[in-house]
C-alpha cells in the first residue's frame, strides 16, 4: 500500500509538471494583444524582428519565466513558513516578511532613489530577513505558538503596510514608480530581471527541498524531532534564509503578491497528507500555475487594458482560502 501511494503521488507530480507546461504554453500565446498561433511559434524560434516577435520575444516570454520564478518562490515559501511554524495561516504575506521587503524597497526608491532591481533585491532582503527575526522574537522565539507569530505577523504587517502609504503619500514623486510596483505586477519583467532573481530563488529553492525531512521531524514537536535525530536549530536557520532568499527575491521583481503562499499548500495538503517530501516539490510546481494562471486572466478580461496579477491573486485568493478553512481537513498540517 505505501508503495502504491508513493506511485500515486508521483504520478501526480508528473501530472502536475504537464499542467504547468500548458499554463506556460498559455501565458506565452495569449495576451492582450491577439496573436495568431503560427506567429507565437515564429517569434519563439524564428525571430525577425516583427512587431508580433518583439511582444512575444521581449515581452511574454520573461514574463512567464518570471511567473515560473515567482510562483515556485511564494509557493514554496508559504509551505516551508506553515511546516516551520506548525501553523496553517502561516505564508510570507500573513507574517509580514512580504511587507517588510516591500517596505524596504518603497524606501530604496523614496529616499535613495533606486530605480535598479539590483539595488532593489538586497533592500529586499533586508527587509524581509529583518522582519522575519523580529516577528519571532515578538512571537516569543522559543515559546512561540501559532497564535503568537500570527498576531505578530498581522501588528508587523499593518505597521509596515502604514508605513508605505505615509511613504507613497510624502513623495509624490516616486508614487508613479511604486504605485504599479506594490500592487503586485509580471508586466516590467525582462530577461535582465529574470537573470537577476533566478540565482537567489534557485539557491532558496534547493535549501528548502534540503530541510523536507527535518521538517517532517518538527512538525511532531521540537523534543521528538532531537529525539529523531534532527537539527532542530540548524534546520529552521536554514527554513528560515531560505524563506529569506525567496520571498525577498519574488518580492523585488514582481512586488507584494499575496494568497499564494497561502492556498497552494493547503490544496497541495489535501492529497499529499502532511509528508513535506511530496508537499514542497507539488507546492513548486503548482504555485506557478496560479500565478501564471492569474496573470492570463488578468491579460484577457480587461482587454486591451491588463489586470496586475496581485489583483487577480487576491479576487480569486479571498473565496478561495474562505472556502479551504471551511473544509477543516484541508486545515491540517
Amino acid at each position: 500500500m505505501p508503495a502504491r501511494r508513493q506511485a500515486i503521488r508521483a504520478a501526480g507530480l508528473l501530472v502536475s509538471c504537464g499542467v504547468l507546461l500548458l499554463v506556460v504554453v498559455a501565458s506565452i500565446a495569449i495576451g492582450a494583444k491577439q496573436i495568431p498561433v503560427g506567429d507565437v511559434w515564429h517569434g519563439l524560434f524564428g525571430n525577425t524582428g516583427t512587431d508580433n516577435d518583439v511582444v512575444i520575444r521581449d515581452l511574454r516570454l520573461p514574463r512567464t519565466l518570471l511567473g515560473l520564478l515567482a510562483g515556485a518562490a511564494l509557493g514554496l515559501a508559504g509551505a516551508v513558513m506553515q511546516a516551520l511554524t506548525r501553523n496553517p495561516l502561516a505564508d510570507p504575506g500573513l507574517l509580514g516578511i512580504n511587507a517588510g521587503a516591500s517596505a524596504a524597497v518603497v524606501s530604496a526608491i523614496s529616499f535613495f532613489g533606486v530605480t535598479s532591481l539590483t539595488g532593489y533585491v538586497w533592500f529586499a532582503f533586508a527587509g524581509a530577513a529583518v522582519v522575519m527575526v523580529l516577528v519571532y522574537v515578538l512571537g516569543g522565539v522559543r515559546a512561540a505558538t501559532p497564535v503568537r507569530l500570527a498576531l505578530a505577523g498581522t501588528a508587523a504587517t499593518a505597521a509596515l503596510y502604514g508605513y508605505i502609504n505615509a511613504v507613497q503619500i510624502m513623495d509624490t514623486a516616486a508614487l508613479d514608480k511604486m504605485r504599479f510596483w506594490t500592487v503586485g505586477s509580471l508586466a516590467s519583467a525582462s530577461m535582465g530581471t529574470v537573470g537577476q532573481v533566478l540565482p537567489f530563488i534557485g539557491v532558496g529553492i534547493v535549501l528548502a527541498l534540503m530541510v523536507a525531512r527535518p521538517l517532517n521531524a518538527m512538525g511532531m514537536g521540537d523534543d521528538t524531532a532531537k529525539a529523531l535525530g534532527a537539527h532542530v536549530n540548524r534546520t529552521r536557520a536554514i527554513a528560515m534564509l531560505a524563506v529569506t532568499l525567496l520571498c525577498g527575491a519574488a518580492t523585488a521583481a514582481c512586488g507584494p503578491i499575496v494568497f499564494v503562499g497561502l492556498m497552494v499548500p493547503h490544496i497541495v495538503r489535501s492529497f499529499t497528507g502532511p509528508d513535506q517530501r511530496w508537499i514542497l516539490p507539488y507546492a513548486t510546481v503548482l504555485s506557478p500555475v496560479l500565478l501564471l494562471g492569474a496573470d492570463v486572466i488578468g491579460r484577457v478580461v480587461t482587454r486591451p487594458a491588463e489586470l496586475q496579477v496581485g489583483i487577480v491573486t487576491a479576487l480569486i485568493g479571498g473565496p478561495l482560502f474562505i472556502f479551504l478553512v471551511r473544509r477543516r481537513r484541508m486545515a491540517q498540517l
